[in-house]
């Protein structure tokens, strides 16, 4: 990656949407030679998909809980069941392995209290875990979606 494909990632990750016209006005190329670095950085997995950003409370998602996870055992079966009991709940944003006394981070978004307790419950009823931690987020002072791509 150069300095331009640098450029495209931050450009569209401020704004997914903008025209390709301006989008290669703002790298400093014209569209064709903009759009086949755009593809180029799709096919090599850089850029992953395209997303607007929503506020969840304004769709009448309230709540964020940050979920740690100690597992059971270590194996790989157990985080596939881990993993298998996570896939068809929309509610888990993100999950992440850990290093240090827990193992893994779960960052999950539900309406409200008598949401996340289900969740809650239907989790721990359906894999065995060693703990299990959850942290309410009160007020979020700062997100950043866009990553600060390093020079070259």
């Amino acid at each position: 990656m150069d300095r331009i494909d640098r450029q495209i990632l931050t450009e569209l990750q401020r704004d997914a949407s903008q025209s390709l016209a301006r989008l290669a006005h703002q790298v400093g190329l014209s569209q064709t030679p903009c759009w086949k670095r755009v593809q180029k950085l799709e096919a090599a997995g850089i850029i992953t998909g395209r997303v607007a950003l929503v506020d969840p409370a304004r769709v009448g998602l309230g709540l964020t809980v940050f979920v740690e996870i100690a597992a059971i055992e270590h194996s790989d079966e157990w985080r596939a069941e881990f993993l298998a009991a996570l896939d068809p709940r929309p509610e888990v944003m993100e999950v992440h392995r850990l290093g240090g006394s827990m193992d893994y981070m779960l960052r999950v978004v539900v309406p409200d209290m008598a949401a996340f307790d289900r969740f809650y419950q239907e989790l721990t009823q359906t894999v065995r875990l060693r703990a299990i931690i959850s942290r309410f987020v009160m007020e979020t002072l700062r997100r950043r979606d866009v990553l600060p791509i390093p020079e070259a």
